[in-house]
């Protein structure tokens, strides 16, 4: 007697379709960069109609903010719970530790930052996300200035450590045993040094 087939697709909560098809999305983007990012590959290995895509998110660029929000949750640490003396050395060791600071988390982000300029959805994710971030780093930075008017000079300050920090992890990427975490995290310190008390 032939056995049954499996079904070729399985029901789950629209909050658990979302989710398995941003794995499924973010390790596409790990693996292979934004060649892997397509409706066939990605409906493919998670075995779903291409509708769903369009379905869950409205289209690829939806997907690719979803996505680009997801990867903010997970790496960036969550400053505003912590006591403002403890908030930027959470940032920066948690930038650095090993669940934000590996290659695929990273070729992760670089695929993403490549699609920012051509895809309006995710153009308007990274500003909303990089606000927020700015803020929260400029807070962090502010209750540790030792500097009078140290509030008003946390903006520029913030925005300057961010790029470090992006340009540290880029650098990682490229190639680990030259940008190891430790050496990141003492850029980072020297960097702040002079600003803080």
């Amino acid at each position: 007697m032939p056995r049954a087939s499996a079904p070729r697709f399985t029901r789950m909560t629209s909050e658990d379709r979302r989710a398995q098809l941003m794995d499924v999305a973010l390790a596409g983007l790990a693996r292979g960069g934004i060649q892997e990012f397509t409706v066939d590959r990605i409906c493919q290995a998670a075995g779903v109609s291409r509708g769903l895509i369009l379905h869950h998110f409205g289209s690829m660029g939806g997907l690719l903010a979803a996505v680009y929000a997801r990867l903010y949750r997970e790496t960036t640490p969550n400053l505003a719970s912590l006591p403002t003396n403890a908030r930027l050395e959470a940032l920066i060791e948690g930038t650095f530790a090993p669940k934000a600071f590996n290659r695929d988390t990273l070729n992760a982000w670089v695929a993403l930052w490549g699609q920012i300029a051509n895809t309006p959805k995710l153009r308007e994710e990274h500003r909303r996300q990089y606000a927020a971030y700015v803020e929260d780093v400029s807070a962090a930075i502010a209750a540790l200035s030792s500097t009078p008017g140290g509030a008003l000079e946390a903006r520029p300050l913030a925005k300057a450590l961010i790029c470090l920090i992006d340009g540290l992890c880029l650098q990682h990427c490229l190639d680990p045993a030259a940008m190891p975490a430790e050496t990141a995290k003492a850029a980072c310190g020297a960097f702040l040094a002079p600003h803080l008390g």
